[in-house]
């Protein structure tokens, strides 16, 4: 190879990893405000039933992956990729984007919003922060990816930062089944790891836009077959009843912005590599804050301000010199 063609070739690396790195803060921005708005629309009825406490959230759930499903069809369909979803169906790829959305999806969301439940937010919150370094330390092992101290430090940084929050220390309430919470949210955790680590490895094959709409599919599906009939009729009950209400069409346009930020993560990590995209990822805590006080009026304490610092500092020492990135990967 000449040397203008090296060089060429080098640019257009360049580029590619800035577009990565640029797609990875994206989705930590839109996952923050789509937290942010489905926290507002839960609070509405009929999520707020008593007797639907438990159920509410994981109806919510299976409505805001159904929505993002249909926003990302309507996406492929736009650009003339619809017919890829049978075809990718038909190959062995799909099974692991399937197994990948069931550990992400219903299996790894049940068991953050579980462990919410059983253990409190600020304990989840402290575990399921880890899923970067878990998907780093996947990604080393199974997709040889190289990771450089930097890049290991900023994804702690970010992790501490995000605990840092959501901390809110406990005000007298007790969990009597703590610890049952504290491994529901090891599950949540791990789930998400062992997702962006298959996903990243499928998108070799499958194209990440056509892969990201077969994980909501599936998630939607499981939700609505696997995981609401275990609270008998009134998941059904709730289900039905939000789509005759505002909040039901709120989730709608929701599901739009998790559309963005789920496509946004799966091409990051495609472009990025799974730690690196992961990293990007955890500022979901920061935007949470911002859209929090814009939209919400979330009042600024010590301890989110020292969190939001500190997982500025990690997302600078995560993103670092993009050039660093293409001598990496090669």
């Amino acid at each position: 190879m000449d040397q203008k063609a090296q060089i060429l070739l080098q640019k257009k690396d360049l580029a590619f990893a800035k577009k990565g790195i640029g797609l990875g803060l994206m989705t930590g921005a839109a996952w923050g405000l789509d937290g942010v708005l489905m926290g507002m629309v839960l609070a509405l009825a009929p999520f707020t039933d008593p007797l639907s406490i438990f159920a509410a959230p994981l109806v919510g759930a299976c409505l805001h992956d159904g929505f993002a499903a249909v926003w990302l069809f309507i996406y492929n369909f736009i650009n003339g990729k619809w017919r890829d979803y049978a075809r990718t169906l038909k190959t062995r790829p799909a099974k692991m984007i399937i197994l990948a959305a069931i550990l992400g999806g219903p299996i790894g969301m049940s068991g953050n919003l579980l462990g919410i439940y059983f253990a409190g937010a600020s304990y989840t919150a402290a575990i399921t922060a880890a899923y970067p370094a878990i998907g780093a330390i996947l990604g080393s092992i199974f997709l040889k990816e190289k990771i450089s101290p930097r890049v290991w430090a900023g994804i702690i940084l970010a992790i501490i930062g995000s605990f840092v929050v959501g901390f809110v220390p406990p005000e007298g309430s007790t969990y009597p089944h703590f610890y049952l919470g504290l491994g529901l949210a090891s599950v949540a955790a791990i789930g998400w790891a062992i997702e962006g680590v298959m996903s990243t490895y499928v998108m070799d094959l499958v194209d990440s836009d056509i892969a990201i709409g077969i994980r909501e599919i599936t998630s939607f599906f499981v939700y609505l077959i696997a995981i609401l009939p275990l609270f008998g009729k009134i998941g059904y009950h709730i289900l039905s009843v939000s789509l005759t209400t505002p909040s039901g069409w709120y989730i709608a346009v929701i599901g739009l912005v998790g559309g963005i930020s789920f496509t946004s993560w799966y091409r990051a990590m495609n472009m990025t590599g799974v730690g690196r995209a992961m990293g990007l990822n955890v500022t979901f805590a920061l935007w949470s804050v911002f859209f929090g006080w814009l939209l919400n009026k979330l009042p600024i304490t010590p301890n989110l301000i020292i969190g939001v610092i500190i997982i500025s500092i990690g997302t600078i020492l995560t993103v670092g010199n993009p050039k660093d990135l293409i001598n990496l990967r090669s």
